[in-house]
C-alpha cells in the first residue's frame, strides 16, 4: 500500500507503477488491478493503455473493461482508440458515451470508421444522437465539430435572482460551463455573464448590467484555427457558436480551444520535419514507413539538384581536392540559418503576428540579420581557411560564399512560407524542403563558383 501511495503522489506514470500493474494483469488478479487503477486519473489510465503492448492492452481491458468510462475514452490517443472501443463490451461503450458532452462524443466518433460510428450512435438517446449527428454534419476541423450543444442561456432582461433560481431548479446542467449566455427572443446571443459575477452580485441586479466586454461569437462553419486564434488573442474562456442566421447553436470552451492550439503546434512541428501530421509513436513500423516514404522521395528529388550543381564543377574539385571537404560547411551552416528563420516565420504566420501589413519589415529584418550573421561567420571562416591552408584566396572564397548563403537562407526562410501562405497552402507543409534545397544549391553554387573564378 505504501508503494501505491508513493505512485499516486507523482505526476504522470511511474515506470515501476506500470510494472506492478502489468504483474497484476499477468497474474489475472482483478482485485489488485482495480486497487491499482481506481485511484488513477483518466489521463494516466489512457497513457498506460498507450504505453503497453497490444496484447497486454487486450488482457487489461478484458479484466477491467467495466471500469472504462467516458473520460478515459476521450483521453486515449486516436491511434488506438478504435482498437480499445472494439475490445470493450457494447454496454460499457454505450454507458461511457452517455457520460460525455456532445463535443467529446463527436471528438471520439470522427476518427472512427463508419460501422463503428453507427454502432455507438445507436446506443445514444434520440436527442443526444441528433445533436451528435448535427455536429458531424459540419465540415471537418470546423467550429461546429468542436462545440458542445449543452449551453446555459437566459433572456437578456432577467435579473441575477431569476437566473440563480433557474439554475437551482434545473434538472440537468453541463458538467462544465463558465458563462451564462444572454439571448434575444430569436435565440441570437448578445452577451454573456461569468459565473463569478453572477454569484457576487445582488439578486435585483439586471444580468445585462454585469456582462463581460470580452464577448465574441464564431460561426459554426469557421475553421478551428480561427477558434484557437480567437481564444488566444482575446483571452476567452468560452465562446458562443452561431449558425448562418446568427442563432445560438452551441458553445466552445477553453479546453477544446487549447487542444486545437496544441494540435496546430504539433502539426507544424511534424510538417516542418517532413513527417505526416497523423504520425504517432503508436504506429507500426509499416505505418511509419508508409507515412515517411513520400517525404523522403520528395527530398531525394530535391537533393538531386544539389548533385547536379556539384557535377558542374567537377573539374574545379579535381584540381583543388580540399574543396570537397570544405563545401559542406557553407551548405550546412546555411541550412541551419534557413531553418531558424523558417521556424520563426511559420510560427508567426500561425499566430497571425506575420501579416501583409508587416511582411516587408520582417523581410528587411531577416535580411539584416542574415548580413550580420554572414559577416561574423565569414570573418571566422575566412581567417581559419587562410591559416589552415596557407592561401588567403581560399579564405576569401569561403567567407564570400558564407556571406551569400547566409543572406539566401535568411530571405528564403521568410519568403518561402510567405509565398506558400499567399497561395493558400500550409506554409509548414513544404517550406522545410524548399528552404533546405535553396540553401544547399546556393551554398554549393556560390562556393564552387567563386572557387572556379578566384582559385583557378
Amino acid at each position: 500500500m505504501a508503494n501505491t501511495t508513493r505512485f499516486e503522489a507523482k505526476e504522470g506514470l511511474d515506470p515501476r507503477q506500470v510494472a506492478v500493474i502489468l504483474q497484476a494483469v499477468e497474474a489475472g488478479d482483478t482485485a489488485e488491478l482495480t486497487r491499482l487503477l481506481e485511484p488513477m486519473h483518466a489521463a494516466d489510465v489512457a497513457d498506460l493503455l498507450e504505453q503497453i503492448s497490444a496484447e497486454e492492452r487486450r488482457q487489461l481491458l478484458a479484466m477491467w473493461s467495466g471500469e472504462i468510462d467516458g473520460d478515459i475514452l476521450s483521453e486515449i490517443s486516436d491511434a488506438i482508440r478504435e482498437e480499445v472501443i472494439e475490445a470493450l463490451p457494447p454496454g460499457v461503450v454505450a454507458e461511457a458515451m452517455r457520460e460525455l458532452d456532445t463535443d467529446d462524443v463527436v471528438d471520439i466518433l470522427e476518427d472512427l470508421e463508419e460501422p463503428a460510428q453507427e454502432a455507438i450512435l445507436s446506443t445514444l438517446d434520440s436527442a443526444d444522437r441528433l445533436a451528435v449527428e448535427q455536429a458531424l454534419a459540419y465540415p471537418e476541423y470546423s467550429a461546429g465539430r468542436l462545440m458542445q450543444r449543452e449551453v446555459v442561456t437566459a433572456p437578456e432582461h432577467w435579473t441575477v435572482g431569476e437566473m440563480i433560481d433557474h439554475l437551482r431548479a434545473a434538472e440537468w446542467l453541463p458538467d462544465q460551463f463558465y458563462h451564462v449566455i444572454l439571448v434575444d427572443p430569436r435565440m441570437r446571443p448578445v452577451s454573456y455573464v461569468t459565473l463569478g459575477r453572477l454569484l457576487s452580485s445582488r439578486r435585483d441586479v439586471a444580468l445585462k448590467a454585469i456582462v463581460e466586454e470580452s464577448f465574441r461569437t464564431i460561426t459554426a462553419t469557421d475553421p478551428e484555427a480561427d477558434v484557437a486564434y480567437l481564444f488566444n488573442q482575446y483571452h476567452l474562456i468560452s465562446c458562443a457558436v452561431v449558425d448562418e442566421h446568427g442563432r445560438l447553436v452551441g458553445v466552445i470552451t477553453i479546453d477544446d480551444a487549447m487542444n486545437v492550439l496544441d494540435e496546430e503546434h504539433q502539426e507544424d512541428m511534424l510538417r516542418l520535419a517532413g513527417v505526416d501530421d497523423e504520425s504517432s509513436v503508436l504506429d507500426t513500423a509499416a505505418e511509419t514507413a508508409r507515412r515517411r516514404l513520400p517525404w523522403l522521395m520528395v527530398n531525394l528529388v530535391t537533393a538531386s539538384l544539389s548533385a547536379v550543381v556539384i557535377s558542374r564543377f567537377e573539374a574545379t574539385i579535381e584540381a583543388i581536392v580540399v574543396l570537397a571537404a570544405l563545401m559542406p560547411i557553407v551548405a550546412s551552416t546555411g541550412g541551419i540559418a534557413g531553418t531558424q528563420s523558417l521556424a520563426v516565420a511559420v510560427r508567426a504566420l500561425a499566430t497571425r503576428d506575420l501579416t501583409a501589413s508587416n511582411a516587408r519589415r520582417v523581410v528587411w529584418r531577416e535580411l539584416g540579420a542574415g548580413l550580420l550573421n554572414g559577416l561574423g561567420l565569414a570573418l571566422v571562416l575566412g581567417l581559419a581557411g587562410t591559416l589552415l591552408f596557407g592561401d588567403w584566396r581560399l579564405g576569401v572564397v569561403l567567407s564570400s560564399a558564407m556571406m551569400v548563403n547566409q543572406v539566401v537562407a535568411a530571405l528564403g526562410g521568410v519568403l518561402v512560407p510567405l509565398s506558400l501562405n499567399r497561395m493558400g497552402l500550409d506554409p509548414a507543409l513544404a517550406s522545410g524542403t524548399f528552404v533546405t534545397t535553396l540553401t544547399d544549391v546556393m551554398g554549393f553554387f556560390a562556393f564552387l563558383g567563386l572557387a572556379t573564378l578566384v582559385l583557378l
